[in-house]
């Protein structure tokens, strides 16, 4: 106990900077190809990059809001509102680096983009390019969670940590273009548990490169270290958990990470979603990168439909196609839509790389009459690879066309081909709106037959995708239940509410030796077209949490729809 009594606390000066910038790189030191943001605020501001040693501006011929996305998001932000030209936000100094830019804004930094060379300008500074970056201002929750890994003497070591006594160790902050610091006085001792900062007994500072925009967090994070105890909000989340990335404490990285789960419905562009899972990829936060995915797949079809499809990165595309939690209309519309982003990316991507991503799609699963329909079809893409082409045409009609119990000894090689994502197509799905659940007209021939609930749906589904099966039909009812005296009346005991059933009717048992049906209920916003939570069902039954124990919040919790998808495999 004498010994953690003797761990320190903090010092901290604070000087005020005009220069702003906000870099995601925060490990490094200045290197090639960086960019500033020089201006009043951290989110705008006169573009800089650097090279060969010295910080230098970018001519705004060409400057267009593509250019200002790979700005914006290179620096950590979620995306670019709007970009400035003729020196708005003043005249620079020194080289002008950049002239004729003409970037895609798939990029990940500026000086990937097409331009004319290092230094080869006819432009003054009178024309130097600024932008004006989103920086998540419209997210107007104050809601914080608390993160709490403490083994004991949490109190004590805080209060020792804001008296400051006996520090033997200096933390150094700084922004990287900057001499001007923040200087935090410690105790090694606590730094020693951290082996990715490399301290030893004869250390006797560290310097760290942060952000301006991170500094006002990182007392609250050297604290951490003391008590394993910090509160986290929605603005103070990214900074916080950089600092942890820095210096290594990654139980700390994934406490946070999991509160960027909040922001993930905040943003219907799906800017925001994308620039996370970069960034979970640079961090190696691999819980950040599956929340991400999960969301991205849950609204796949309506991030294939948006502007930010084309500009989404290979790994990042590899990983969404492997998964079966995609949801989407038909494998069909995904292939169209992969094709769709190969064509958008051209040369940047390789012909091993375009055949590894057109693998991943499910050609037994495409419908058959879709599936004949591409035999006709040509395409550029489609010619260069012609045998994968061909190979997924044959197996998909090898599927349609035979028994399952000539395929079934290949399965296990490929399972996942034969598995089905969560297909939302007329054929396999119907939808509740929630002002019909709350709200339900009013029939005396129904609610003198079954009580108040007339939420209750009948449709009917294909037994399987596959054509042997098509014209052998299945009959589902799908209900809410609001209240037990509901559930009640149809035998059912429920205890917790809103409940869904979805119930198969009839002769489906003749299927079970060789079909199954892990069906999923969907919730979604019905005007945003946001997808906030998937839910299987047990025994026909779905509880349907509330909106604390959801992994995502509910963000239309007066309008949203109950979606019952039918979703048959093999055995």
């Amino acid at each position: 106990i004498i010994m953690y009594l003797l761990w320190p606390l903090l010092f901290l000066h604070v000087s005020a900077q005009r220069l702003t910038l906000f870099d995601d790189r925060l490990k490094q030191p200045k290197q090639e190809g960086r960019v500033r943001l020089v201006g009043d605020l951290p989110s705008s501001g006169r573009v800089e990059v650097y090279h060969d040693g010295q910080w230098g501006t970018v001519c705004d011929d060409g400057w267009e809001l593509a250019e200002a996305q790979v700005v914006c998001r290179q620096l950590g932000f979620p995306g670019a509102i709007s970009v400035t030209t003729g020196g708005q936000y003043g005249e620079g100094s020194g080289p002008i680096w950049l002239d004729d830019m003409n970037c895609k804004g798939s990029e990940s930094s500026l000086s990937e983009c097409s331009f004319k060379g290092w230094g080869v300008t006819d432009c003054s500074h009178k024309e130097d390019a600024g932008v004006v970056c989103e920086t998540g201002t419209n997210i107007t929750s104050n809601r914080q969670f608390s993160v709490d890994n403490s083994l004991g003497l949490s109190h004590d070591l805080g209060l020792l940590f804001d008296s400051g006594d006996g520090c033997d160790f200096r933390i150094n902050v700084r922004e990287t273009s900057e001499e001007e610091e923040l200087t935090f006085c410690v105790h090694k001792i606590i730094l020693m548990f951290y082996p990715e900062l490399n301290i030893t007994n004869d250390s006797r500072n560290l310097t760290v490169n942060v952000s301006q925009t991170c500094h006002p967090h990182v007392s609250a994070f050297l604290r951490y270290l003391y008590t394993r105890q910090i509160d986290v909000s929605i603005t103070s989340a990214q900074c916080l958990h950089q600092l942890a990335f820095i210096f290594g404490v990654k139980k700390l990285m994934e406490d946070v990470g999991r509160t960027f789960t909040l922001l993930l419905p905040e943003d219907n562009t799906f800017l925001t979603q994308v620039s996370m899972y970069e960034y979970g990829v640079r961090t190696g936060d691999l819980v950040l990168q599956e929340n991400v995915l999960q969301y991205l797949s849950w609204n796949c079809e309506y991030l294939i439909s948006s502007p930010v499809w084309s500009t989404i990165s290979f790994h990042m595309m590899d990983a969404l196609l492997q998964r079966s939690d995609l949801i989407v209309n038909d494998e069909a519309l995904l292939l169209e839509a992969l094709e769709r982003w190969i064509q958008d990316k051209g040369d940047e991507i390789s012909s091993d790389q375009q055949a590894s991503l057109l693998n991943h799609i499910r050609f037994l699963l495409i419908p058959v009459d879709k599936l004949y329909e591409m035999q006709f079809s040509s395409s550029v893409l489609r010619q260069n690879h012609e045998k994968l082409y061909l190979t997924g045409l044959l197996r998909g009609f090898q599927f349609n066309a035979l028994p399952f119990s000539k395929i079934r000894n290949k399965m296990d090689n490929m399972s996942s081909e034969y598995l089905s994502r969560i297909y939302t197509g007329d054929e396999w799905s119907v939808i509740f709106n929630v002002s019909t659940v709350k709200y339900p007209r009013y029939d005396y021939n129904y609610n003198r037959r079954y009580g108040q609930n007339n939420r209750i749906l009948t449709f009917s589904t294909p037994a399987h995708p596959s054509a042997l099966y098509r014209k052998q039909m299945v009959f589902w009812q799908a209900q809410v239940f609001l209240s037990a005296q509901e559930c009640s009346n149809y035998g059912i005991s429920c205890y917790s509410f809103p409940v869904a059933r979805f119930v198969a009717n009839g002769n489906q048992n003749m299927y079970t030796s060789t079909i199954r049906y892990s069906n999923r209920l969907i919730l979604s916003c019905k005007n945003e077209n946001n997808v906030f939570h998937v839910q299987d069902f047990k025994n026909s039954m779905a509880v349907i949490p509330n909106n604390s124990s959801m992994d995502l919040p509910n963000p239309c919790p007066d309008d949203y729809s109950f979606r019952f998808v039918a979703r048959p495999e093999y055995i």
